[in-house]
């Protein structure tokens, strides 16, 4: 069976429960081919867990990402991108692509820090990435940066932004993050372009979540390249995700990284869907 083909321009986790090891992981679950073009080496300090970002030199980028498009991507995705140069280099690797479906995880922070790694890179990736996103995922925090807003509070300013981030060109819009405002369910706000769809999933009360933010846009891109609805293909992440972080578990005393497999091989979660 010929596999389609996934590509994720993204950073490497020293820890394997983010990046692109959660992206290849993912695309894994989903049958489809991964391969990367990696533009960041992020490590850890031992003794504290906090973060150490090494960006890859940019000719070793663009050599990566000449060998990716010499086998033919379906669908791209990208994760962590430290600079507006390899910002630029993943824009031309799409349009230099044949692939169908462009899907753009607007990443600004290591999770466990709260400032911007480099606020310079939000209009690059506002210039660069959004106008060609098929679908973008951005999370509250990250979507009230790319319009320049406070964090949103409520359903209504959540879907006041996916407009906004709409409007900048990315065709749909997917603001993620269980909203705490939300009450009992973990929602998803989606914006198509016309509606607007509430995605609601069972709330999992786990630390263990590290990596789920890259699962959720690998599962997206995964279920597209598998000619899956936008839809679809976001509801099935969801579930995918949802089902990754009820079964993650303790790597050690400072991060629990989800379970990528447990939807296929433990327990699949329900996943609502309704028109707001």
């Amino acid at each position: 069976m010929k596999l389609k083909k996934t590509l994720t321009i993204a950073g490497s986790d020293t820890s394997g429960g983010a990046g692109i090891a959660a992206d290849l992981k993912t695309f894994q679950e989903h049958e489809t081919y991964g391969y990367t073009a990696l533009t960041t080496i992020v490590s850890m300090v031992p003794d504290t867990w906090a973060h150490r970002v090494s960006p890859i030199d940019l000719d070793t980028v663009k050599d990566q990402i000449e060998t990716a498009l010499s086998i033919g991507p379906d669908a791209i995705k990208t994760g962590m991108l430290p600079s507006e140069a390899v910002i630029q280099m993943s824009e031309q690797a799409f349009l230099d692509s044949d692939a169908e479906y462009f899907v753009v995880d607007p990443v600004m922070v290591c999770k466990g820090e709260d400032e911007v790694l480099n606020p310079g890179l939000v209009d690059a990736m506002i210039k660069h990435l959004v106008p060609h996103a098929t679908v973008i995922t951005p999370n509250l925090f990250e979507a009230s940066q790319l319009v320049g807003e406070k964090t949103p509070k409520t359903i209504e300013a959540v879907k006041m932004i996916a407009k906004k981030i709409h409007d900048k060109g990315a065709k749909h819009v997917v603001i993620k993050g269980g909203y705490d405002f939300a009450g009992e369910k973990a929602v998803d706000v989606y914006f198509d372009g016309t509606d607007y769809y509430l995605l609601t999933a069972e709330k999992i009360d786990s630390t263990y979540n590290h990596g789920a933010g890259c699962t959720f846009a690998a599962a997206i891109t995964a279920n597209l390249a598998n000619g899956k609805s936008v839809l679809d293909s976001i509801k099935d992440a969801k579930s995918f995700v949802t089902s990754a972080i009820k079964n993650g578990w303790e790597m050690n005393a400072f991060v629990g990284p989800v379970r990528h497999g447990a939807a296929n091989s433990v327990e699949t979660i329900e996943v609502e869907v309704e028109k707001i």
